[in-house]
């Protein structure tokens, strides 16, 4: 079986790197505006944009008008007509589904730095990687990358965050197919106190990572409003809290990835049933659209579905009107009256007393087997 990832690590470039790196995504932002206006003058006139026709055009140009591109690498700025190309293809392709998407916007410098793709001549080794132009990079992490000879090497992409660097390698391997699962089924109920309660009796607690944070969040952001635009001391501000955010979001990942792996290549049983939740409509509740939005609902079942086709574990998704926190686990009965606040299921038919989030998982287990 041929499956497609990637690996991302951290970088640790040299000064000289650093600014080839800014130079690479800089003109990667100004070919995606450039292509980004030029396809929307075509629509305008009534045109059909192609992607070739675009890059032709460009090149034309370029020696003349924009002399400073042959300064990084030629693939930098390339990937980003692809880039726009793929933009509008999901533009287009949610409108016929019905959505409402937004139009693709340009980018701004003022959004961060950016990133840039690279292909072609890349090679791989231990402890540091081989871009086109730009030579040797040291990795933070050794061995983390699949090095020359493991896998098919599609592309690099750097990325900065937070003042960091990083190399995502998106490869395609070839792996045995995966094994069946042959554990006991798990239905996996998720929450915000904790994050996933399984029908085996396992809890994962929630990091909570933007409420432990809030404090400093709210410290930073009324420090930086007090500095003056273009300040030295305001950048600095500013870097502190592009870094606190950037560990409110790798502090929920990790807990996000513990939780998928744990349900998937850990336990390796035959199903996971999940909860098909509105979480858009979720979101609506003003008192606990902060505390959703925390959690990352979405991004863990996405985690759970990919690595259960890895893992040979088949993910079932329970009927969204399906009421597996108000139906006994033991009987059956429906408790209609079952509010959020109640956090111990109480049956007035059976009389069983058990928590709220283990019977919803209990419940979601036995659809499974049910099926």
């Amino acid at each position: 079986m041929i499956i497609c990832r990637a690996y991302k690590t951290e970088l640790r470039p040299n000064n000289a790197q650093r600014s080839m790196f800014l130079k690479c995504a800089g003109a990667a932002r100004f070919v995606y505006n450039w292509a980004l206006a030029d396809r929307k003058a075509v629509y305008e006139a009534g045109g059909k944009p192609s992607m070739y026709e675009q890059r032709r055009r460009f090149n034309a140009l370029k020696a003349e008008q924009y002399p400073w591109l042959s300064e990084i690498p030629s693939k930098a700025p390339e990937e980003a007509f692809a880039h726009v190309e793929a933009a509008f293809q999901n533009f287009f392709r949610r409108l016929r589904n019905g959505e409402k998407p937004g139009y693709p916007r340009f980018k701004s410098r003022k959004r961060g730095v950016g990133s840039f793709t690279l292909r072609g001549h890349i090679h791989i080794e231990a402890d540091r990687i081989k871009l086109p132009r730009i030579g040797w990079v040291r990795l933070k992490e050794r061995g983390y990358l699949p090095q020359d000879g493991a896998c098919k090497l599609l592309s690099v992409c750097i990325s900065e965050r937070a003042g960091r660097w990083y190399a995502s390698a998106q490869v395609e391997e070839e792996v045995a197919d995966p094994i069946p699962g042959d554990g006991p089924v798990v239905g996996v109920d998720l929450g915000i106190k904790t994050l996933a309660v399984c029908s085996d009796g396992t809890a994962f607690e929630n990091p909570r990572a933007l409420a432990n944070a809030e404090r400093k969040l709210k410290r930073l952001q009324r420090e930086l409003s007090r500095r003056r635009k273009g300040s030295k001391n305001r950048a600095k501000t500013k870097a502190k809290l592009a870094r606190c955010h950037a560990r409110i979001a790798n502090i929920r990942s990790h807990a996000l990835h513990q939780v998928s792996y744990h349900l998937t290549a850990k336990n390796k049983p035959q199903a996971v049933v999940i909860e098909d939740l509105n979480v858009k409509g979720m979101l609506n509740n003003r008192s606990l659209s902060k505390a959703i939005s925390d959690v990352g609902m979405g991004e863990l079942r996405r985690q759970i579905e990919y690595k259960g086709t890895w893992y040979g574990v088949e993910v079932l998704t329970a009927d969204r009107w399906y009421a597996s926190s108000k139906t006994c686990s033991a009987c059956g009965a429906v408790n209609r009256a079952l509010t959020l606040s109640d956090r111990t299921y109480v049956c007035a038919a059976c009389g069983a007393v058990i928590d709220r989030d283990l019977n919803a998982a209990l419940n979601l287990a036995s659809l499974a087997r049910a099926a």
